[in-house]
């Protein structure tokens, strides 16, 4: 696993550490942005987690129950089974977490243990996350939750309190280059720049090849005099019929980068201006599954935010 994830190193001595001891918490809070890798760790430390000596552990195994988004409609549901892409749900709903809930009213079936992966558990539904939280305050024995959050902050401050807490890294860029390349993949270092050391983006920017956009968020955002170009290029790149999955991964590319200058910059007004594009980023990313956004239009919108990012900075920079 470590020689997959040169990153998990930590979280797998904390994660052993606690199941060798004479008392393992049964809730476990899985923290991280997308694409480091939570879930393979999830799957790998559940089958640790409730092996039991002797006993064959099969593929797939009845003691270990996976809660995530479900398919968006029967449509998508068929298309999953017949192994095609298709689109799911935005969130885990409460009839999942019940669902689950009436499993644990039974023993395991190979051991004395079982575990329960939610990924992402960020996106349940309020009434999901209060259900779930009936099962953490008393779960039954035996039991073990891993809940997977991206971003932990929208999970409900009570299950958060009730779990203890892995954090997961990211990759260096050496890391992340060598394992981009184990995989076909060509490093190209805009992004690995814009991946910020998530293998999961890293691979959505690639397959969408948004290396030049990544580069023209850049210009867009170091206020160079090109910037009024670039943004018309970003613009023209992006097109009009961009579908909404290329439109959600520029967004996350956008804000990626946008958290990158903030953090770099040690001017404190150019800070301010860039965390307020990225601020603006998240609400169109939160906005772009159910509004019916005109690609060209937001392309532009996208663009006009970080020009106004860069050059506000630029003119608060020369007032002192």
């Amino acid at each position: 696993m470590n020689d997959r994830w040169p990153n998990h190193v930590g979280v797998w001595r904390e994660w052993r550490a606690a199941l060798n001891s004479d008392r393992m918490q049964h809730a476990w809070l899985l923290a991280g942005k997308q694409g480091l890798g939570k879930r393979d760790f999830a799957d790998e430390a559940a089958r640790e987690l409730i092996a039991a000596p002797g006993v064959r552990q099969p593929a797939e195994h009845p003691d270990i129950a996976v809660l995530t988004h479900l398919p968006k409609d029967d449509k998508e549901a068929k298309k999953r089974d017949e192994g095609k892409p298709y689109q799911t749900k935005r969130n885990i709903a409460v009839d999942q977490i019940r669902a689950m809930q009436r499993s644990l009213t039974t023993r395991p079936t190979l051991g004395s243990r079982r575990a329960i992966i939610i990924d992402p558990s960020d996106d349940m539904e309020k009434s999901a996350s209060n259900a779930l939280l009936k099962s953490l305050e008393e779960p039954p024995r035996g039991t073990f939750f891993l809940l997977i959050a991206h971003r932990p902050s929208r999970l409900l401050p009570t299950i958060r309190s009730r779990c203890r807490v892995l954090r997961f890294v990211g990759l260096s860029d050496a890391e992340l280059a060598s394992k981009l390349e184990k995989h076909g993949y060509v490093a190209d270092p805009a992004v690995l720049q814009a991946a910020a050391g998530s293998y999961g983006a890293a691979v959505r920017f690639l397959e969408q090849e948004l290396g030049p956009l990544a580069s023209l968020i850049d210009q867009l955002l170091g206020g160079a005099d090109g910037a009024f170009t670039a943004k018309g290029e970003f613009a023209r790149q992006i097109g009009p019929r961009a579908d909404r999955e290329r439109l959600q991964t520029i967004l996350d590319l956008a804000q990626t980068l946008t958290a990158s200058h903030a953090r770099t910059t040690v001017d404190r007004a150019r800070r301010e201006h860039l965390v307020e594009a990225h601020a603006e980023l998240v609400k169109l990313a939160a906005q772009a599954p159910t509004y019916n956004f005109d690609a060209g239009l937001l392309g532009q919108e996208i663009a006009g935010l970080l020009v106004r990012a860069s050059t506000a900075s630029e003119h608060a920079h020369g007032a002192h």
